[in-house]
């Protein structure tokens, strides 16, 4: 898997998650539930991930729409 976004703006996270499974793209958000740990302040990040495979079509995806997407190579 691969690290697409890392935001603390949910709305980002939804809008690039909606981009990216409307290009068949599947992805998946990770550090949802942290929000346990930091009392619901919305101080962490979470992180948008994909498959090896479509990291780079995603990437390219996010960017023609606006999105800054993480480096290229950060892998989980």
């Amino acid at each position: 898997m691969e690290e697409l976004i890392r935001t603390t703006d949910p709305t980002v996270l939804t809008f690039a998650t909606a981009l990216l499974r409307s290009e068949g793209i599947e992805c998946f958000e990770l550090d949802v539930h942290m929000s346990v740990l930091e009392g619901s302040l919305g101080v962490l990040p979470r992180r948008l991930m994909a498959r090896r495979a479509d990291a780079f079509r995603a990437r390219a995806v996010l960017r023609d729409n606006g999105l800054e997407v993480s480096a290229a190579g950060v892998g989980v």
